[in-house]
């Protein structure tokens, strides 16, 4: 049974007059942590990934517990028992203090663990005389993973932290820094992207909006916000051609796009550099302006490990078939390795970056039997899930055994990039992406009015972008589905 309002409202004055009176109360055989415990350990949980055993309701996920805000919670269903709590701090930390805030219904008995891989797990406090309040707790133990264990409930409700806060350091072995650190150069073995380790990788992130219309949207805050708290790998650039895009001021847009590969770059994250022809569909009609565009990105940016090249958003039209898109392809490949000897390169398919699906029908065997001349070449799908239905996700399916394939765009409603979400299609994709170690990136980092832009209308260029209060529902989603633990 639900807690009435003015239950709730007694329970927290209950709980914040208890806190104010003792700061830090203790469970039995739990040190405090002093001014000097811990202290040179930094807060290593904030934002991060976190997983619970069960949540009361919207708006009390386990997310809440991480997000360094004193007025939101998590909260577990109530009256159930054990439940659990888990942070994972993506790479392997030695944890050296736990400060749980308990709300009003707060843990009796539990113990805090850690955990290599979310499996095993192994306890560095445990306690039965749990009285809620603030337990900060000094603790020695290893582990990518952090959970508070609650075996048994202090009040007739559930379990439910304001706060769950872990400090420590990373461990010499573990894979941590940003995408970047941990993954470096790029490039293609076989049919899968790799990192320069050889290691199959798969990337996740957000592709701008058009940035002649949506440039307000991309600021030191909301990358920050974009690279920290959503945890993104990638950002993809989209220039329009046309549209009141590159072809409007080459020279402005030219160095809006260094500006974002910089801004990037110094988050450790990937960037792609989308050429996003639309309209006219025929690539060709753009190869001198792609010339001129490409030749200056690659000078300029060569030393960098984290640029890939997207030289052909959406090829569409019955006239541009796969020979077409082929040869502009192979006269502008040679551009960017002029000067960018390695660098993947990213080429759209048929159709709308559809393989040709939403075309002539599925050119994965032409495209195969016929590739674009060079190394480090993947070819792009692109799908929206409530347009996109069987015969696109099996086309992928089948391509993505076959070919080096990238999806640098999709979206969670109809491609028009508004309309319901269809999150259940989205996930059946995202499941296949996962499983097939296929990188994506999502449409789209703005607040624009349409279902598919992330934020609501008005949130930029001010924020705040970190969170979830200022996203549309399918922001939400994806931002969910980002911060999800890499396996670099």
């Amino acid at each position: 049974m639900k807690r009435s309002a003015g239950t709730r409202i007694l329970a927290a004055v209950a709980a914040l007059t208890l806190s104010l009176l003792v700061p830090f109360l203790v469970p039995q055989g739990a040190v405090a942590a002093g001014p000097g415990a811990g202290a040179a350990d930094p807060l290593v949980s904030g934002g991060k990934a976190v997983t619970a055993s069960s949540t009361e309701a919207a708006g009390l996920e386990a997310a809440k517990a991480v997000d360094g805000s004193a007025t939101t919670r998590w909260a577990s269903a109530e009256g159930v028992d054990p439940q659990w709590i888990r942070v994972d701090l993506g790479s392997a930390h030695t944890i050296s203090r736990v400060r749980l805030t308990w709300e009003a219904a707060y843990a009796g008995a539990y113990r805090v663990q850690t955990s290599p891989d979310g499996s095993a797990w192994t306890d560095v406090h445990s306690t039965s005389a749990g009285d809620g309040g603030t337990d900060d707790l000094t603790v020695s133990g290893t582990g990518r993973y952090v959970r508070v264990y609650g075996t048994r409930r202090g009040t007739p409700y559930g379990y439910s932290l304001w706060e769950l806060e872990v400090f420590g350091v990373p461990t010499g072995g573990g894979g941590g820094g940003t995408p970047v650190e941990a993954n470096g150069r790029l490039r293609v073995c076989g049919i899968k992207l790799c990192n320069e380790n050889g290691k199959q990788i798969q990337l996740r992130g957000m592709s701008s909006h058009g940035i002649q219309w949506y440039d307000q949207c991309l600021n030191t805050a909301s990358l920050d916000a974009l690279a920290g708290d959503w945890k993104a790998d990638v950002l993809r650039i989209s220039m329009y051609i046309q549209e009141g895009g590159y072809e409007t001021n080459p020279r402005l847009f030219t160095d809006r796009v260094h500006s974002l590969i910089e801004m990037a770059t110094a988050r450790g994250m990937y960037a792609i550099v989308d050429w996003h022809m639309l309209t006219p569909g025929d690539p060709n009609v753009n190869l001198t302006r792609a010339r001129t565009f490409f030749t200056e990105i690659a000078q300029r940016h060569n030393g960098k490990e984290n640029v890939l090249y997207e030289i052909a958003n959406e090829p569409n039209g019955d006239s541009v078939t796969w020979p077409v898109i082929r040869g502009y392809a192979n006269q502008l490949v040679p551009v960017i390795r002029q000067y960018d000897a390695d660098a993947p390169i990213l080429v759209g398919t048929p159709a709308w970056s559809s393989l040709g699906v939403s075309g002539p029908g599925d050119q994965t065997d032409t495209i195969r039997a016929n590739p674009v001349g060079g190394t480090n070449i993947m070819y792009t799908f692109h799908f929206y899930a409530a347009s996109h239905g069987t015969q696109y996700l099996d086309t992928l399916s089948r391509a993505a055994d076959l070919l080096p394939i990238f999806v640098t765009e999709f979206g969670t409603q109809t491609a028009s990039g508004d309309g319901a979400n269809n999150f259940s299609r989205s996930q059946q994709y995202l499941d296949l992406l996962a499983q097939k170690k296929i990188s994506w990136v999502n449409w789209n980092f703005s607040d624009d009015f349409r279902t598919g832009a992330v934020f609501t209308t008005g949130t930029c260029p001010n924020g705040p972008f970190a969170g979830t209060g200022r996203l549309k529902e399918a922001g939400v989603w994806v931002r969910d589905r980002i911060r999800t633990a890499d396996d670099f």
